[in-house]
This record gives structure tokens, sequence and C-alpha cells, in this order.
């Protein structure tokens, strides 16, 4: 199903999944701790998965918390930060406004493990800022349960010393490919959460515009869910450790650059103007305030509170981290146009940003500011 499954009904559906599971936990309690997080959902994939992702926006947070007033290179201060981590990690405690969107994530990712195993294994192991190595993935593998045995078998003929990702990423394909028939198959996964609410090959089976997606659509109180089939677990033994030390900035797009049907509704419907070709020759506005064009050092330390919180909401549908990745990897950029095009190129078509030329406009000015000569 690779290449042909619709996205936009996978994520809609995670959604509303994610919705009836925190419905039913939610109802008689306020919070989810560590330790019921491994045991919430009956497909253990998405717990796992929740867990990756809850670390992977912590080591972000921690990273944040890093000031040019003080050495946090000093060995007292990061003993004390794995300290203060691991004493963290056995008081989580979340909230269903915080964790829906989590849960929501883990379903998506979960659907992409078995439906593009390559694009989920880059995304999800791959994007890290340290060297790549079979040690370094084998540390993963216990983030993963379906094919958990294909992916160790696959971790354990690479060969030792640093990796790029291009080539275990074509490793992996070929691995694939050779014994396809070893792998979960779509239907598995699709007869897993259809137990949980309603879902059908032929929902997620074709790609569509987004122009093509029906108006009306099933409310999640009209799907049905199997309620016998979602029981929340007591709590576990099993303690949720975080990673040792702050992930560092990604430095490089999530995304290929292959094209697919999909991307058709990124561009201009009447016209036929690319967002690129739309934003990429934008004229620099006069500006009164010269603050406002003064040069900046990085996007991350001189974004406001108010405009991060504008930008997380209408280019990044809410999502605190894959924000701070975006903006991490802007500010890896060596120059300007590099950086532009990244956002015109690889964010604007993940995120259809087709109707946001004014956030656009903004970000695009703070890069000019970034490059700009002293």
């Amino acid at each position: 199903m690779k290449d042909k499954y619709n996205q936009i009904s996978v994520e809609r559906y995670s959604r509303q999944l994610a919705k009836v599971l925190s419905d039913r936990y939610f109802n008689a309690t306020d919070t989810i701790n560590g330790q019921q997080l491994i045991h919430f959902a009956p497909i253990k994939q998405i717990n796992l998965f929740l867990i990756k992702e809850l670390l992977h926006q912590w080591n972000n947070e921690m990273a944040n918390l890093k000031s040019p007033y003080f050495d946090f290179e000093n060995e007292e201060v990061k003993e004390a930060l794995v300290q203060f981590m691991n004493v963290l990690s056995r008081k989580i405690l979340i909230r269903r406004t915080h964790f829906e969107p989590l849960l929501t994530k883990a379903i998506a990712d979960t659907f992409l493990w078995v439906l593009d195993p390559v694009a989920a294994f880059d995304q999800k192991f791959l994007q890290v800022s340290e060297d790549l190595s079979a040690a370094s993935l084998e540390a993963q593998v216990k983030y993963v349960n379906i094919d958990k045995e294909l992916v160790r078998e696959f971790i354990s003929t690479l060969p030792p010393g640093t990796l790029s990702k291009e080539n275990i990423l074509t490793k992996f394909r070929e691995l694939l490919e050779s014994r396809s028939s070893e792998k979960t198959q779509p239907e598995a996964i699709i007869a897993e959460f259809n137990a949980l609410l309603s879902i059908k090959s032929e929902d997620i089976e074709h790609p569509v515009p987004q122009a093509a997606v029906p108006t009306t659509t099933r409310t999640v109180d009209e799907l049905t869910i199997s309620p016998e089939r979602f029981t929340p677990q007591p709590p576990s033994a099993v303690p949720v450790h975080p990673a040792s030390a702050p992930v560092k900035p990604v430095a490089a797009p999530l995304n290929g650059t292959k094209e697919s049907n999909l991307n058709e509704r990124f561009k201009a419907e009447r016209s036929g103007t690319t967002l690129n070709e739309k934003f990429v020759k934008l004229e620099v506005p006069n500006i009164a305030n010269n603050e406002m064009s003064k040069k900046i050092e990085s996007l991350k330390d001189s974004i406001s509170i108010n405009q991060r919180f504008s930008f997380i909401n209408e280019l990044f549908n809410g999502e605190n981290v894959e924000y701070y990745q975006a903006i991490q990897a802007l500010d890896k950029f060596e120059d300007a146009a590099s950086a532009k095009n990244y956002v015109t190129q690889n964010l604007a078509s993940r995120y259809d940003w087709t109707r946001k030329e004014e956030h656009i406009n903004k970000l695009l000015r703070l890069i000019d500011r970034k490059f700009a000569d002293s």
C-alpha cells in the first residue's frame, strides 16, 4: 500500500480514535501517569510510540533550558540534569488537553509503520543529530512491537562504525522488498484498529486531493467502538526512562522530495503558480521600526512568545514539537536562499500552507534578518 494510502483519511481517523479512547479513559480520571501509558491502548505499538513521542518532546524542552548565562557543558551540570530527568520520569502526569495530541500522532505513526515502513523508520529513528550506528539503532528497538524481530535482524546486519542515513534506508528498503511476506500486512493492522473504531481498507487505500474529500463525514459518535477491546489497565511496575541527554536540534528536513498525487493540491488552482514561485521572490517590506530589520543570530532565540504561539497554531497545526524541529532545521542552513527553499518547498507542502501567506511572510522576513549583513 506504499504510495497508495490516503494520508488525510489516516490523520482524520487517528484524531477520531484518539478522541474515543480519551473520552473513555478520562471519563473516570483527570490525568494519566507514565506507568499507565504502557498499557493505555490494546495495540501495544501505539503505547510505545506514545512514550517515544513524549520523551522526544521532553528532550526538546530540556534543550530549551540552555542559557547563555550558564555553563551547561559543565560535568556537574550535566549530571544534575540527568538526575533531574530521571526523577521527572517517575513523576509523569499528563492531562487530556496535552495527552490527546500525543495519542493522535502515535496512532498515525502506527499506521505509517505498517503502510510505509521505510518512511516511518526514517522519521522515528534516524532524525537525530548524533552519529548513526548499529548500536544507537539497537537502543531504539525497545519502541518497536510490530515486526520487531525483523527490525532487530536488520540492525544486526549493519556494519560497525558510523553509518549514513541514506545507506541505512537503502538497505532497509532492500530487506523489506526481499522479505515482504514476513512483514505485517496493512490488512492485519487495519483489522486491529477496526475492532476499536470502524475502519476498512478502502477508507485509506487511495490518495485524493484535499478538494475531493467529502465535506460531510461521520462524526465520532456515529462511528462504532467495541468497548470490550478497550479497558484502561492498572499501573505496572515498569518505569519509563528518558534519554540520558537532551536531543540536539534536527539539522535536516524530515521529508524527501518525492512527489505524489497529494502534492498537486498545493498548486494554485487558477494560475498554476506553485508555493515556491509564490513566496521565494518576496520583496523585503519597508519597515518603519528599525528594530524590526536588525540582524538576528538565531530564529529560535529571536521569535517572541506571541509570535511562537502564532506560528505553532497557524502553521504547525498546534504541534509544538514539529514547530521546534522546523525552526532548529532552519537555524542550521548556511544561507537565506536554502532556508527559504526549505520553507516554500518542504514545509509549505507538508503542512498545506496554501492560505497562510501572512504567517509565511513573517517567517521569511525573520529568515532575511538572520542572514542579513551585519
